[in-house]
């Protein structure tokens, strides 16, 4: 029945909405309070406060909030090396362990003009690689070690630390950080009421609209997803030089601070061993020669000389691996490019590590027919994508 002004009768308008088939109305009082929390027209210094809150990014509070965390975390692994080393080693083992970090960094940066990885990626794997890693290394394989050799035996447990738990470990704790940079979390406002958040949403300012959207991850600029293709052109999907590129640099230059703080414990703690032989054999007053550290120039050999690329190379796979599962255009090898990376990087740093116990011609012989070819299958990739890089450059450049 109809108003004499052709409007609805005033009783009508405080009926309750006709109840929609399946669905469950949030009663009155919750969306009227709602609406008090938030009245449409703020005071100003509210409207004040969320404009000035509206101008803060995100990327500034999570790089902040990244530094510090990073920043303890090399407080506590440099605490836990100076327990193994002492003063004296842990400055030596630095030392020596810096010896190498530029070649290495060098050869990334070069491979990084193809990928074109921002300076503060970089540092970030850098930083994460030499003390989030690491401290999760250290920790973690101490607790795996006392484990195993608690109910496997000393000589057992000791193998299988080694060359499972290690490698499982840390390659996991390395490839955290391309994930990281992989998929960017942006927070957002999460209501469970969704007729509250609609109130909300409508009645605030754009920036806490903005903010009331869902949960969002967006990868990298050099991380772009490429769509899937049809069964018919699948085959010609082709792999993007600059996502590989990006993966390999971010894996390597995490395993390059990772392998900088790991040759800095090693050294540090030959050394300090070396120096109390020395001590305990010749005394204080004896002239110091280079046979009374062995063990400190067998190392630095090993680990400085020989295989300087040998956890940028196992990390790099796990990035070479994200990389494929983000560009490639088939289902299946998307799905299973970032665990194979993972696996592949795994089972090669297991056998690196099962190559230390063989004597020095075992050694030897797994050094020449496993580390030697897949370094060289890692160099002929960089000089792949910087050649295509640059002749897609000088393609479409402008006459």
């Amino acid at each position: 029945m109809s108003s004499p002004s052709g409007g609805r009768p005033r009783a009508a308008a405080a009926d309750p909405p006709t109840r929609a088939t399946g669905t469950r109305l949030i009663p009155g009082p919750r969306v009227r309070r709602a609406g008090r929390l938030l009245p449409w027209h703020p005071p100003p210094a509210a409207d004040r406060l969320l404009r000035r809150a509206a101008r803060l990014r995100y990327p500034a509070l999570s790089s902040a909030l990244a530094a510090l965390a990073l920043a303890g975390c090399g407080v506590l692994i440099l605490q836990l090396v100076h327990r193994q080393t002492g003063t004296v080693g842990l400055l030596v083992g630095m030392g020596l362990a810096l010896l190498p970090l530029p070649f290495v960094l060098g050869a990334l940066a070069w491979l990084n003009q193809t990928a074109r990885v921002p300076l503060r990626h970089t540092l970030f794997c850098l930083a994460w690689g030499a003390c989030a890693a690491t401290t999760v290394a250290i920790m973690a394989n101490g607790w795996a070690s006392d484990f195993l050799v608690a109910h496997q035996g000393s000589a057992t447990g000791e193998t299988l630390g080694a060359e499972f738990a290690t490698p499982l470990i840390e390659e996991s704790a390395k490839a955290a950080a391309l994930l990281l940079l992989l998929l960017p979390v942006r927070r957002r406002l999460r209501c469970r009421a969704e007729r509250t958040c609609a109130v909300l949403a409508r009645r605030s300012p754009a920036a806490l609209r903005r903010s009331a959207r869902r949960l969002r991850l967006r990868p990298q600029p050099y991380f772009h997803a490429r769509p899937y293709t049809h069964p018919q052109t699948r085959s010609r999907a082709r792999a993007n030089p600059r996502t590989l590129a990006a993966g390999v640099v971010l894996g390597g230059v995490t395993a390059s601070g990772f392998a900088f703080t790991e040759n800095a414990l090693y050294l540090g703690r030959a050394f300090t061993d070396d120096q109390q032989s020395r001590l305990d054999g010749i005394g204080l007053g004896a002239t110091p020669s280079l046979r009374d550290f062995d063990s400190t120039v067998h190392t630095f050999v090993l680990r400085g000389l020989l295989s300087p690329f040998a956890h940028p190379l196992f990390t790099a796979l796990t990035g070479l691996g994200l990389a494929v599962a983000l560009t490639t255009g088939r289902r299946g090898l998307a799905r299973l490019a970032a665990p194979g990376g993972l696996l592949l990087a795994m089972a090669l740093h297991g056998s690196w590590n099962a190559a230390a116990g063989l004597g020095t011609h075992g050694f030897l012989l797994v050094y020449a027919a496993l580390m030697v070819p897949c370094f060289a299958a890692l160099v002929c990739f960089a000089v792949w994508a910087r050649a295509r890089t640059a002749r897609h450059a000088q393609r479409h450049a402008v006459p």
